[in-house]
Order: C-alpha cells, then structure tokens, then sequence
C-alpha cells in the first residue's frame, strides 16, 4: 500500500512538473519523422496480464517488422530517438502507466511475451508477482546492452543465453527485498547513471 501510494504522488508530481518537457519532446517527434508520438507496445505486467506501455516513440513507424531488439547503431532510430534513447527521456510516458495501476516507479522491466516464454516457471512466477517498473537495477547495470547485443552474430540469442538470466536475478532479488526505501534509492542511482552517461 505504501509502495503504491508513492508511486501514485511520484507519478502525478511528475506529470505535473515535466508537462512542457513533455509537449516539447512530443513536437521535436513529429517534426523530426511522421508518425505518431507515443509508441504503444503489448508487455507482459503483473500476473502475466498483458498492457500497452506508453513510451516516446524513437524509431521508425512500423520498424519492429525488422525485429523486436535494438541493436548498437540501429538504423531503424530517429534522430531525436538517440537522444531520447541515451538520456531515457522516452521512458517518461511510462509515468501514464504508473498513475493507472499498470507499472511502478521502479520493478521488473516488462518484457515481451515472446521473452517472458524464455523464463523458467519458478522465476516468472515471482517476477510478474509484482508490477513492472520504469527502472530498476538490471536497468541501471545494464544500461550499454544494446552495445553488448551488436558484437554477437544472433542478437536475440544472445539476449535469451546472455542478458536475460542477468536481468532474471536482479529482478529475484528486487522482488525479495523491495520497499520504498530500496525505490528511492534505485531512482536516484539511475538518476546519477543517466547523468554520467549524458
């Protein structure tokens, strides 16, 4: 309940605080390449039930025909995506999904089904037992995993031997010992992250 109701203030001070951030980035989108501002992807949330998240949209419009990963340079990203991608301003939306129950400030990241099919029972169980977050630790460790997937010949391969058991014991961990406190600490340690890799 405490958890919840911090991520509801958070979520909506946010908002609030960053609506002409958000106006402007969503008129650099439109300027910069047709299509629409918000890129609308089906996740697995919690108790494996499925939602649209709400992110910037920094890629080309239809560009996950090509495949799902994104991968080091990817010619498939706009110009503005780069930037919004580095600095994870296109993860800003995602406070919508917060403030509506589907998401938490900091959790799990929510994946695709065609990677939560990749789990073992026992570790998605205890993942999708909690709400997926906007940032967490595997997120913050993991954050050049685009880089990483480009020296490997099968990028999706290599994220499912690879990334994927990495990103599974962070999120084990952070299901076992999450609170408020473990948050605010994530948040501001990917705060600091974004900023040095700025």
């Amino acid at each position: 309940m405490l958890k919840r109701l911090f991520d509801v203030l958070c979520a909506a001070l946010g908002l609030a605080a960053l609506l002409p951030v958000l106006v402007l980035i969503a008129i650099w989108i439109k300027l910069d390449s047709p299509g629409p501002v918000f890129f609308r992807q089906v996740r697995v949330g919690r108790f494996g039930i499925p939602f649209r998240i709400h992110k910037f949209r920094t890629m080309r419009v239809n560009a996950e025909q090509a495949g799902r990963l994104t991968v080091g340079r990817d010619s498939r990203i706009t110009r503005s995506g780069h930037l919004l991608r580095k600095t994870k301003l296109d993860e800003l939306p995602q406070l919508i999904d917060v403030l509506i129950g589907k998401m938490s400030l900091v959790g799990p990241r929510p994946e695709v089904q065609e990677f939560i099919d990749c789990y073992p029972d026992d570790i998605k169980a205890k993942v999708l037992s909690v709400r997926p977050g906007i940032t967490d630790r595997a997120s913050i460790e993991m954050v050049d995993e685009n880089e990483i997937l480009s020296k490997y010949p099968d990028p999706r391969q290599a994220y499912i031997d690879h990334i994927l058991p990495i990103k599974q014991r962070y999120y084990v961990e952070y299901v076992d010992n999450h609170g408020v406190l473990t948050d605010i600490r994530i948040i501001l340690d990917t705060i600091l992250k974004i900023i040095k890799r700025s």
